[in-house]
């Protein structure tokens, strides 16, 4: 396990490496990354043995109606054979919006909070990994390598069987390849 002085993007290169070298140590097939506008992938080597899934925030996510990642980057990751995948978050989307707009705090939002005891990063790569998951993309319940990171960029990556929204707390983290640490 490799833990980081601080969070954040300088991490992006160095989490790409170790994630692709303990997939191939592993024998694991997938991987799943979180991007925001896609520059993380610029970091990402084309990969022929692996499913890498780049998992995009939601329409609307920042503003209604845009998606942070543009047409160009889409078409660019798909040329590259990466699959991208937007949808609502697991943790964010219509239950946020509830409570947001009546109060109080959903199931899904204390989920999120009790991950993010172990940093962002580490919300962010089970809630991508579960997402991949609903939308077909990877397996559940198989070894799978999901990739997070604090605000921008890439700082934490996993090992987990990631389970579907409707299966939430069957969902196991196996392994921490690496992860920043909190001063």
């Amino acid at each position: 396990m490799m833990y980081f002085e601080k969070a954040g993007p300088h991490n992006t290169k160095e989490t790409i490496d170790l994630a692709i070298k303990t997939a191939k140590e592993r024998g694991i097939k997938h991987i799943v990354v979180a991007t925001t506008t896609g520059a993380c992938m610029e970091n990402f080597p084309e990969q022929k043995d692996l499913n890498v899934v780049c998992v995009t925030h939601a329409y609307g996510f920042k503003e209604p109606g845009l998606l942070e990642v543009s047409a160009d980057t889409l078409a660019a990751l798909i040329s590259r054979g990466f699959k991208v995948y937007t949808a609502s978050h697991t943790f964010g989307a219509a239950d946020r919006g509830v409570s947001n707009k009546l109060g109080g705090v959903t199931p899904p939002e204390m989920i999120a909070h009790a991950l993010r005891f172990f940093g962002q990063g580490m919300k962010v790569a089970v809630e991508i990994a579960t997402m991949a998951a609903d939308g077909g993309l990877v397996p559940a319940g198989v070894d799978i390598i999901s990739l997070g990171g604090t605000r921008t960029g890439l700082d934490t990556a996993i090992i987990l069987k990631a389970a579907h929204s409707r299966d939430i707390l069957d969902t196991k983290i196996n392994e921490v390849i690496c992860m920043p640490i909190e001063k």
